[in-house]
Parts: C-alpha cells; sequence; structure tokens
C-alpha cells in the first residue's frame, strides 16, 4: 500500500510540474509513444503518428528501444529495402514485423531512425555500476524496483532486482542520451519522436526524469503518448488501442521453471 501511494505521489508530481510549464503552450519538441510491445494496435497507430509528421516535414528523427545505440539508418536512401535497413540497425531480438511499418515509414520520407537501447554488451558493468543508484530519487528507484520485479513475474532473486534496475536506469539514460542527440541536430519547430516500452516513456521514472536531469530540457518539451489505461504510469495523453489478448507468459515461465533451483534472469522490464 505504502508504494502504491507513493507511486502515486510520484505520477501527480510529474504531472502537475508539465502542466506548470505547459502555459507557454509551445508545441512539443519531443514525443514519446509508450507501448506494451505485444499488442499491434499500438505500433500501427505510431506507425501512422510516424506518417503523418514525416509527410509535413514535421519529424526530425525516431529513436526506438527496439535497436541498440549508435546504430541507425541515416545515409541510407528513401528505397532502402527492409533487409538493408534490419542491417543497418542491427536488428535483434525483437520482432520485426510488428515493427516494420513505424520504421519504414521514417526510411522512406528520408528520415533517420536511431537505435537507442542500452548496448547489450554494456548490461554487466551497469548491473554492477553503484553510480547508477543516485541518477533517479530514491522513491523513483523503488517504483521502477516494483516494476522490475512485476515485470519478471516476482520470480527474480532478490539479490539480483538491484542490479536489473540498475539495467533500466541504464536504458533510460541510453535512450535519453540518442533523443538529445538527435534534438541537437534538428531545426526548430521539428519533433524527435521515440518508441519505447511504457516503464521506460513515464514521466516519473524513464527517459523524460533523465532528459530533464540535464538541465537543458523543460516539462513542456515533452509529450508522453501511452494506450488506454497503464495504471501507476505516469502520461500527458492516453490514446484508446485495440488490446489483442496475449497467452500468460508469466505461467509459462513458471511451467518451464518448475522444479529449478532459481529462476532464470530475464531482460529488464519493458
Amino acid at each position: 500500500m505504502l508504494r502504491r501511494n507513493l507511486a502515486k505521489r510520484l505520477r501527480a508530481l510529474a504531472l502537475m510540474s508539465f502542466a506548470g510549464a505547459a502555459c507557454a503552450q509551445s508545441p512539443p519538441r519531443l514525443l514519446i509513444f509508450g507501448e506494451q510491445h505485444d499488442q499491434p494496435d499500438q505500433q500501427r497507430q505510431m506507425a501512422q503518428a510516424v506518417a503523418e509528421r514525416a509527410a509535413d516535414g514535421r519529424l526530425a528523427a525516431v529513436v526506438i528501444e527496439m535497436a541498440q545505440a549508435p546504430y541507425g539508418t541515416a545515409g541510407l536512401p528513401a528505397d532502402a529495402s527492409e533487409a538493408r535497413v534490419q542491417q543497418a540497425l542491427h536488428w535483434h531480438g525483437w520482432p520485426w514485423p510488428a515493427y516494420a511499418a513505424v520504421i519504414m515509414n521514417a526510411v522512406r520520407a528520408g528520415v533517420p531512425v536511431w537505435g537507442g537501447n542500452l548496448p547489450g554488451s554494456r548490461n554487466h558493468a551497469a548491473m554492477n555500476d553503484a553510480q547508477l543508484d543516485a541518477r533517479v530519487p530514491d522513491a523513483a528507484r523503488a517504483v521502477i524496483a516494483d516494476a522490475v520485479r512485476e515485470g519478471h513475474c516476482n520470480l527474480l532473486p532478490q539479490d539480483q532486482l538491484g542490479g536489473m534496475v540498475r539495467i533500466q536506469i541504464a536504458r533510460d539514460q541510453s535512450l535519453a542520451q540518442v533523443v538529445d542527440d538527435a534534438m541537437r541536430r534538428a531545426e526548430p519547430p521539428q519533433q524527435v519522436l521515440l518508441l519505447t516500452g511504457a516503464q521506460h516513456a513515464s514521466r516519473d521514472r524513464g527517459v523524460p526524469l533523465q532528459l530533464l536531469a540535464q538541465g537543458r530540457w523543460q516539462p513542456d518539451q515533452i509529450r508522453v503518448v501511452m494506450f488506454n489505461d497503464d495504471a501507476g504510469l505516469a502520461a500527458d495523453e492516453r490514446r484508446a488501442a485495440t488490446v489483442t489478448p496475449q497467452p500468460d507468459r508469466c505461467a509459462a515461465l513458471r511451467r518451464r521453471l518448475h522444479g529449478a533451483s532459481a529462476p532464470a534472469t530475464a531482460a529488464a522490464t519493458p
């Protein structure tokens, strides 16, 4: 109960900060879509947003969690094949059909797509980097820990939780840095779009928190869009999306781990 109340206060503070700064009514420079990775209608709506903004020249770049930094499509021709785009992004591990339209809509319009995720080779170092603990307030780190625990179906050993939280924070940092670099290259009033998991998008714990900590960003330069009712997450706008039922992955994981002495470590919370 204490953690839930804390999460509510964090969301309220994050949104109050945005509301107080939004009085200038300037268009956001960064549009963040926080998605659920297994929901096709959410990816469809993101692909449409990319196409619309690219068509009228509003879009400077797209940053995606689904590819690692520093890979990107800059320099590719607009008619590049999907295979060539995947090669440029070093695409691996994510289902290409789910994100092909998002990415190719940008490429076809001559808009660069940048991978923003933390390179996998840096995961181990992040897990052991105690300095990452100080990169978010204690209250936000507690909320991230709860999300990581739930994201691992409450099967993550307690002695691994701190390391996985650090990876989550490091991923937020990496995404924020790539977004910041893309924005420096953009010409106002062009926008940068970030497509990432809802946890990374949330104003009270994710990429927005890391950007504001840099001191160069203002809350009203960022707009966070999520879908349906992502309880516990701080967004500026929520859009309706068709829900595609998915298998209970936690039940499947428990079946696979039945009889094992310790659960295997999965990736950090999306």
